[in-house]
């Protein structure tokens, strides 16, 4: 027995075991009080309850992105580094367990499994990869700290002091572990061999044989422990600290039960938890869109507080990219922030009814205004409105500035990269929705669309007549569908109003019909029977509108094609793609959607469509988003560059992690009026590598590309710099035609 000791009780023991058994009680007790607290804060939200189910299929995606970090590795070394904390925060959890026995006594193992070496082993392991792990994430943060990069670093705008909290907690946890272990070897009590635990017996090789050290160090990981406790339960937004809880839960209700990203469709327009009519709506019982924080259903509640202030959406947007006010990831927490702020005056039953008449009576708004003069203010502030402060210096002034709003191009590049499922856009869309549809308020340049939609049928406002202008100087005549589909038209080929309207867009749409005409695939187009899909028009907030042309579209599109139950439609727009295959369903139109670049990929493997003068240029392909990222089709337009023999050249943000053209989310229509111009950013990263044509698969992104690349090569050249004069966009399509003919 080693002096001043019995039985393993210390004479620190009596103070170190009482102490640290009510820092446990007091700890768990306020961190349950704290989830318990979310839980009710949730709540206040507007039910969803189509998240449930099916139960096997969310719980198998949960698995898999949680412990597997599908997510995360995409960043390669930091999620590598980020498993290994968060494996580590919940394998080690037992070593708290015995370090509060120690506490008591510095003999205390946890009944049989504390003595078997391979746990011995587990923990050694487990430990030393978390110290490193949660070291390479300190690193990290610190070479991309904002004061170095500015606007670039994807932490710009994050709560450092709580991370850096968290960090020192968990390497000081893991160093502890250590500490005991090591103390143990010194002692003679580690009841491990060497090879299961060889870091620790190095270590007591060096400590001093003191037995008291044991329930010290054993007392300090319990102090870390439960301040790190108390310290989030007293700061519910901490979100770097509670998405080690909430991740898995936002994970589980994520929109799609199937594990894909809330990106493709967007979540139709919900009130009350039901896909809202809006031919049956009611005004004064309806939500339209979301206005007031409570308008977001729990799960946008869930979401709010769930993110962990990585900043991984901030470091793909185009809009923060180029200089913008928005921030996906600023955006999500100022409405958790107001949300959290403002939940105290929601719980206590207050709130506005349809008709805008404050809840509460008189005596208690003025009682809870009394007793929570900060919950009120920010109860009185709107979603939505100009940055304004008072003479304390107080924000009163909206939530979310509408340039903010606005900015977003509804790419999806914020939802892909976040690693705790975060549905960015539905909110936006959500948020844009109630502006439009309920205050009118909303960028002027959008009326002039909203008009050209209603009147015309299309964004441009050109008449229907002209719609088969692009057809005038082909060889061929190109088959328009009168009644219904010919036996032998196998698909119906949406030309789209850009594929009709637009001079750039035009000429892909004839090489696609030439293509398709040359490998005999048959086919018919509506002709003067298209009208807009409604994209646009939805993706500014008008789901109306949308409603109200897309229900004209099915009706067309199903008398097109009579009593077919193979419904094929070919087109060249990804904006439609996306439209006509992920939301048509919602409106009585089932369709196989394919992409034209998807279509002439297999014909060309089937060697209905042959090269025969390959042209040998350096080409870069510039992903659209609604085909990238929305619907996840990376490889055929890189197949079929090949095949039309010119030779790739990657840019360095491409497929999932693609940049923005700048035209999706209605900005096609909108102007930039901050920062660099995202279709110019995009075109200078085109340029940088080389290539000498630019190839797109999106008439929105062949328009903004081409704009880019005329302003630079309007631009007089610097000194030495490159000759651009002679690149040019193209859609893939026509570099197809280009080889198929025999044109260099």
């Amino acid at each position: 027995m080693q002096t001043g000791t019995v039985n393993g009780v210390t004479a620190t023991s009596w103070v170190t075991g009482p102490l640290a058994s009510i820092l446990i009680v007091v700890g768990f007790g306020l961190l349950g009080r704290a989830a318990v607290q979310i839980y009710r804060t949730l709540k206040l939200g507007q039910p969803d309850p189509h998240r449930a189910g099916p139960v096997l299929a969310r719980l198998t995606t949960m698995t898999k992105e949680s412990l597997g970090h599908t997510r995360m590795l995409k960043w390669g070394v930091v999620g590598a580094a980020h498993w290994f904390v968060m494996v580590g925060f919940g394998a080690l959890i037992l070593t708290l367990v015995q370090a509060v026995g120690q506490t008591w006594n510095y003999r205390f193992e946890i009944p049989w499994l504390g003595h078997q070496a391979w746990y011995g082993l587990f923990v050694e392991f487990i430990a030393l990869t978390t110290l490193i792990g949660i070291g390479v994430l300190i690193v990290i943060r610190q070479r991309a700290h904002p004061r170095r990069a500015e606007r670039k670093s994807r932490f710009a705008g994050s709560n450092f002091h709580f991370a850096y909290f968290v960090e020192f907690i968990i390497g000081s946890i893991a160093i502890c572990i250590f500490l005991i272990r090591g103390f143990e070897s010194s002692v003679g009590i580690l009841p491990f061999p060497t090879w299961a635990a060889p870091i620790s017996t190095a270590l007591g090789s060096v400590l001093p044989a003191w037995p008291a050290a044991i329930g010290i160090v054993a007392f300090v990981k319990v102090v870390l422990s439960m301040v790190w406790a108390i310290v989030i339960a007293r700061n519910l937004t901490m979100g770097v600290a509670w998405h080690r809880f909430l991740a898995f839960f936002n994970i589980y209700f994520k929109r799609e039960d199937s594990g894909r990203t809330a990106l493709g469709a967007l979540r139709p327009m919900m009130s009350n938890g039901e896909v809202l009519n809006l031919e049956e709506a009611d005004p004064e019982v309806d939500t339209f869109g979301v206005g007031k924080v409570e308008d977001f259903t729990w799960k946008g509640w869930l979401d709010f507080s769930t993110c962990t202030e990585c900043g991984r959406c901030q470091s793909q947007c185009p809009a923060w990219n180029t200089a913008k006010p928005l921030s996906p990831k600023l955006l999500v927490l100022s409405l958790r922030d107001h949300a959290y702020a403002k939940a105290p005056y929601l719980a206590a039953g207050g709130g506005l009814t349809a008709d805008g008449e404050e809840k509460l009576s008189e005596a208690d708004l003025a009682a809870f205004a009394h007793a929570d003069p900060l919950a009120m203010l920010e109860a009185g502030r709107p979603l939505v409105g100009p940055q304004e402060t008072d003479e304390l210096g107080r924000e009163i002034g909206g939530i979310i500035d509408p340039e903010v709003l606005w900015d977003c191009t509804s790419c999806g590049a914020c939802v892909e990269q976040c690693p705790v499922d975060i549905e960015h856009v539905d909110h936006i869309i959500d948020m844009r929705r109630y502006q439009v549809m309920i205050e009118s308020e909303f960028p002027s340049e959008l009326g002039g669309l909203f008009r050209n939609l209603e009147n015309k049928g299309n964004p441009w406002g050109q008449n229907d007549r002209d719609r088969m202008v692009w057809a005038k100087h082909l060889d061929f005549e190109v088959p328009v569908v009168t009644d219904t589909l010919d036996p032998d038209h196998e698909y119906l080929f949406w030309v789209g109003c850009a594929g009709a309207f637009d001079d750039r867009a035009r000429k892909t749409t004839a090489a696609v019909a030439e293509l398709l005409h040359l490998a005999a695939v048959g086919f018919a187009v509506l002709g003067n029977g298209e009208t807009c899909t409604g994209d646009p028009a939805r993706r500014a907030g008008n789901e109306f509108l949308f409603q109200t042309l897309a229900q004209g579209t099915v009706e067309n599109i199903n008398g097109a094609f009579g009593d077919r139950t193979t419904r094929k439609i070919v087109v060249t727009c990804p904006h439609c793609f996306n439209t006509l295959s992920n939301e048509y369903g919602d409106l009585g139109g089932h369709y196989e959607v394919i992409h034209h670049t998807q279509l002439l990929n297999r014909l060309v493997r089937e060697k209905r469509l042959v090269t025969v003068a390959p042209v040998g240029r350096d080409v870069t392909y510039h992903d659209p988003c609604y085909l990238g990222r929305h619907n996840k089709v990376y490889t055929p337009p890189r197949e079929l560059i090949e095949a039309s023999g010119m030779t790739l050249k990657e840019m360095p943000r491409n497929a999932s992690r693609s940049m923005c053209c700048g035209a999706g989310g209605a900005r096609m229509w909108m102007e930039e009026k901050t920062g660099k111009r995202i279709n110019l950013d995009r075109t200078d990263e085109a340029l940088s590598t080389g290539a000498e044509q630019i190839a797109v698969g999106c008439p929105f992104c062949k328009v903004m590309m081409t704009d880019g690349l005329t302003a630079r090569q309007n631009e007089a050249p610097a000194d030495g710099g490159r000759d651009i004069s002679g690149v040019e966009v193209l859609d893939v399509a026509q570099m197809l035609l280009a080889g198929v003919k025999g044109r260099n």
